[in-house]
């Protein structure tokens, strides 16, 4: 017999009714289940990075699997074809021109082939893999981007704006890169300390922060503008996702009493969480995923190997739990799969990309809902954002916010976006931001930076060692 999930028994404590009579729930994803691959469906003999930043260090998309890597001097990160399953060799390619750890990857979600990654080198960098994947080691980024003073910890891309990308760095400012021009053009300079974790809403309008300084923030991204804040008390969060569309955001945190818990907020108004609830007493972070499309919440727990699931509803109780998918295996992370990469016709809603450190593997994990039918399930595959931009860089940055680009999965999605990703040349060794030269306002170092040299190349650019 399974343990009672924590949420079920505190759920009618609280008027909550999280799941007592879940089966008279009508909903169609009451029996969603996770399915691991097989083992030759995985990537195996993959030394995955030790580092204890608690980021996913792994970065997915319809084409490549993107996994950091442990590696000798500087930072360095594998670029797989999703079809190259099995065994990597030892001597497999990597990109590898970063001088310091590599703390965080993502795809261009327009543009299959470019990833940014961003290090302890100080430094963000765009990289285009070649068709089919790397040959050879590559070294030399299409775009180096020097802005921060610290090492930079987060990169998110814009959802609906081609070639717009945050950084997020230890200098605890957010910057902004038009990467049209290869620029900073804009800073968000409202946080205290180290940035934990960004999220947009749908339309790329507002952004969500997540602060060690026990701060929730709803930020507009193009003025800097805090719009609210919570100060989290009972709280201290972690994570924060922005759930589609609904004005909603949830975060995952700790409680006073050192148990993992999530929370749900109004957008509008973070004077008070909408819900609290306790998850259990495990220790690790707890990752967050939402699916806007099936309303499913996936909170996956960092070192262990659940991953349990939720549907999100517009009424209270808020929150109905589903279920949960168990492995004895813990995760260093989760890479998750863009909706127009998944098996329509397995009627799988969502796949992650499990990081097993210990066994060298990535195993992905497929989340199904068992259907019968053979044919398409148009009810649980509705509209879902494609891999065309809405805007432009200027348009967005003059202020205009456009939905995403919604296509049809029914034919197998697999428009190759027509965008090509083109290099601005630039000059310039000084970066200058809402007037702030950012090379030469160097904040304090962070207590983990203490006691490193800071080997400087003579131009503000430089690492520590």
């Amino acid at each position: 017999m399974r343990d009672l999930h924590k949420s079920e028994v505190l759920g009618s404590k609280r008027g909550l009714g999280m799941s007592w009579r879940p089966q008279y729930r009508s909903s169609k994803f009451r029996n969603v289940y996770g399915k691991a691959a097989s083992r030759e469906h995985c990537f195996d003999g993959i030394p995955i990075t030790k580092n204890v930043h608690d980021n996913h260090f792994c970065a997915v998309n319809a084409r490549f699997l993107a996994i950091v890597t442990e590696s000798a001097g500087g930072g360095s990160f594998l670029v797989i074809p999703l079809e190259q399953t099995g065994r990597i060799e030892p001597n497999y390619p990597k990109v590898c021109g970063h001088q310091g750890n590599v703390l965080d990857i993502k795809w261009n979600p327009f543009i299959e082939n470019i990833i940014a990654s961003c290090s302890e080198d100080t430094s963000v960098r765009i990289w285009e893999i070649p068709e089919g994947g790397l040959k050879r080691n590559m070294t030399e980024a299409v775009l180096e981007l020097y802005g921060h003073s610290r090492r930079v910890g987060l990169v998110e891309w814009h959802p609906t704006t081609n070639n717009i990308l945050l950084s997020a760095g230890y200098d605890y400012k957010v910057l902004i890169w038009n990467l049209d021009i290869g620029e900073p053009v804009k800073m968000i300079d409202c946080h205290t300390d180290v940035i934990l974790c960004m999220s947009f809403n749908t339309d790329g309008s507002l952004l969500a922060t997540t602060c060690k300084d026990k701060k929730l923030r709803v930020v507009e991204p193009r003025s800097g503008r805090v719009l609210q804040e919570a100060s989290c008390k009972n709280h201290r969060v972690n994570r924060v996702v922005f759930l589609g569309s609904t004005k909603r955001l949830l975060t995952t945190g700790v409680s006073r009493w050192n148990t993992r818990q999530i929370a749900l907020w109004d957008q509008e108004d973070l004077s008070m969480p909408l819900i609290e609830e306790e998850i259990d007493g495990l220790s690790g972070l707890l990752f967050p995923f939402y699916d806007a499309d099936t309303h499913m919440l996936y909170l996956a727990g960092k070192g262990d190997g659940n991953i349990r699931y939720y549907e999100i509803g517009s009424e209270k109780p808020y929150l109905s739990y589903l279920m949960e998918f168990r492995s004895p295996a813990p995760q260093k992370g989760l890479g998750v799969m863009p909706k127009h990469g998944l098996d329509v016709s397995a009627c799988e809603v969502f796949r992650f990309y499990k990081l097993i450190t210990l066994k060298g593997l990535i195993e992905p994990i497929s989340m199904i809902v068992p259907r019968r039918s053979e044919t398409y399930q148009e009810d649980i595959y509705p509209m879902t954002p494609g891999t065309e931009p809405a805007l432009t860089p200027d348009e967005w940055l003059s202020g205009v916010n456009r939905d995403p680009i919604l296509v049809s999965l029914k034919e197998g999605y697999k428009r190759n976006s027509k965008i090509v990703f083109k290099a601005p040349v630039r000059e310039k060794k000084s970066v200058v931001v809402n007037g702030i030269d950012l090379l030469e306002n160097v904040p304090p170092r962070t207590e983990n930076e203490v006691g490193q040299p800071w080997s400087g190349n003579g131009n503000g650019n430089g690492i520590w060692g």
